[in-house]
């Protein structure tokens, strides 16, 4: 061993208790950390190569334990948990705090005319779409022509949704048409989450059992993930969204500095409703991949899969 710290140290794993939702939610919070998207490309690097380093059995002379689990963090915020690759920066948890204060704080703000309502709606899906193809689970590709179709039909469905709840939004008391926005939220996330991972519903995400061995791809799997993800955003927005301003005047500011207090704190409380690392029942699988897995794995009875963000 090079250097002084132990190599025991389960990095693959967050480092509070998955199990409790309150570790769960201290895990999240170092994900979802806003600062994290200011971190420079050096930094990402070397936050790589020490974590690389020490799965290899290298470590940095003079690297702490706590040194190292700020580099985990740190390139856990930034590379994708199962392909390894550089996440575009606004598709990062860590940049949703920034990015939906200003987009849900228009949202509410601007959401008297049509146009608005279309173009905000459309600004936020296409936001989604970035986030929610970022952060999909397993590690196949996706085609252009595939990624392309999933954009298109994700905002168009959100957007007429936005619209179809606008017109009978106009029928009601406007202390009830004031939670318009975050019903086509709702809905829109139920619309956009499934198109943009679309794939794995078709064919399916990676499933492992407790020691991380892949066992195979089961879209009954991704129908879990993705049905926890959106509840997970859905519970994202009722708090901004909830939000009312008396101040006219000062609507758009206050609106935006209050959507992202609220968001500090919703959006890793949210993400810690479900285990990143979510699993299932064998007799959940599909009858043919359960056969599989009793044949090469008799003793597994569950089996484990990154749900996604």
């Amino acid at each position: 061993m090079s250097g002084e710290l132990s190599l025991n140290i389960n990095i693959k794993e967050p480092r509070w208790d998955q199990g409790t939702f309150m570790g769960r939610a201290q895990h999240f919070f170092m994900v979802t950390d806003p600062r994290n998207v200011l971190l420079s490309s050096e930094t990402l690097e070397e936050a790589r190569g020490i974590v690389e380093n020490y799965r290899a059995g290298i470590v940095k002379p003079g690297l702490s334990e706590d040194e190292l689990w700020k580099a985990k963090y740190v390139y856990d915020s930034a590379f994708h948990p199962d392909t390894g690759e550089k996440m575009f920066v606004i598709g990062r948890m860590s940049a949703q705090v920034p990015m939906n204060m200003t987009i849900t704080g228009c949202m509410l703000t601007f959401y008297r005319t049509t146009p608005a309502v279309v173009f905000w709606q459309w600004v936020n899906q296409s936001f989604n779409a970035v986030v929610n193809y970022t952060n999909r689970s397993g590690d196949a590709p996706i085609t252009v022509n595939q990624l392309s179709a999933a954009y298109v039909s994700a905002t168009t469905g959100a957007v007429v949704t936005a619209l179809s709840l606008k017109s009978l939004a106009n029928r009601l008391p406007p202390i009830i048409s004031r939670f318009v926005p975050f019903a086509a939220v709702a809905a829109a996330n139920c619309i956009n989450i499934p198109f943009m991972r679309q794939r794995e519903l078709k064919y399916g995400i990676p499933v492992t059992d407790e020691n991380g061995n892949r066992l195979g791809e089961s879209p009954n799997a991704a129908k879990q993930a993705i049905i926890q993800v959106v509840v997970s955003r859905i519970g994202m927005a009722i708090p901004a969204m909830g939000n009312r301003n008396r101040f006219p005047i000062l609507n758009a500011p206050v609106q935006v500095g209050l959507v992202g207090l609220c968001l500090v704190f919703a959006t890793p409380l949210c993400c810690a409703l479900f285990p990143q690392k979510s699993s299932m029942s064998l007799s959940g699988l599909e009858a043919d991949l359960q056969e599989r897995i009793r044949q090469s794995s008799p003793d597994t009875t569950t089996v484990y899969f990154n749900k996604g963000l």
